[in-house]
């Protein structure tokens, strides 16, 4: 019988793993990300998306949580689910060393102002659109995250997150229509919505006025459903309507 040869940790060059999170919400009406300037090289002075490296006696998931705590003081940030979006490996990634990184992707309601600490300089929430180049390759990370988050409102209850306890119809296709950056068809918004079953459920006599001449609009609630059947697709890419 042949002997195994014995395996050589050394026969493989190290590398370091790193956990980023591209973190999202709504403020005033416009899709905002959670940002941190770079305080040390490489890319002092860039907007990044917060994270760091992963300890040898934590996961990537608790990296990710720490590291937001340390660089935004969002510690304890009610309604967190940090979604995994997928690993980044390409070599060149980072100047300093060959570095994986494992990014998580999230939608948060209602976020506390941020907090800069340990080596960011500043961290705050930044609107999306008309963002400049991020450092490293953290540009693909947030488009990746966006589109992941797109995704998860077309298949979830998530967007009645960010409506108030009590909202119209017009109110939630706005929360989409911002994730989206897509207009939507209002009467065939409202169809679907009201048709898929669980999403939203009426609140009786409740109305509210919407600044038209028209007749108050109707109120609702969030229903008990997590998961939308059939789902609430996106506009298709030709640019037609939902």
């Amino acid at each position: 019988m042949t002997a195994t040869p014995a395996y050589d940790k050394y026969a493989f060059e190290p590398f370091a793993v790193t956990a980023d999170l591209a973190v999202l919400t709504i403020r005033a009406g416009a899709l905002h990300v959670l940002l941190v300037e770079r305080g040390q090289e490489p890319y002092a002075g860039h907007w990044a998306l917060p994270g760091g490296f992963v300890a040898p006696d934590e996961s990537a998931e608790t990296a990710a949580r720490r590291e937001l705590a340390e660089e935004t003081g969002l510690s304890d940030v009610s309604g967190l689910h940090l979604e995994q979006l997928r690993t980044y490996s390409e070599p060149d990634r980072d100047p300093r060393m060959r570095v994986v990184t494992v990014a998580f992707a999230a939608l948060l309601p209602d976020p506390p102002e941020p907090r800069a600490g340990s080596d960011a300089a500043q961290a705050r929430w930044l609107p999306y659109d008309g963002l400049g180049p991020l450092a490293f390759d953290h540009d693909r990370i947030l488009a990746d995250a966006h589109e992941r988050v797109g995704a998860k409102l077309e298949y979830s209850s998530l967007a009645t997150a960010f409506c108030p306890p009590e909202f119209t119809l017009g109110e939630l296709q706005q929360v989409y229509e911002t994730v989206w950056g897509a207009e939507l068809d209002r009467p065939n918004f409202r169809r679907k919505v009201l048709a898929t079953p669980g999403f939203v459920e009426p609140v009786p006599g409740g109305a509210k006025l919407t600044g038209g001449r028209g007749k108050p609009a109707a109120l609702y609630r969030a229903g008990t459903a997590t998961a939308l059947y059939p789902p609430l697709l996106r506009p298709t890419r030709e640019g037609s309507p939902a």
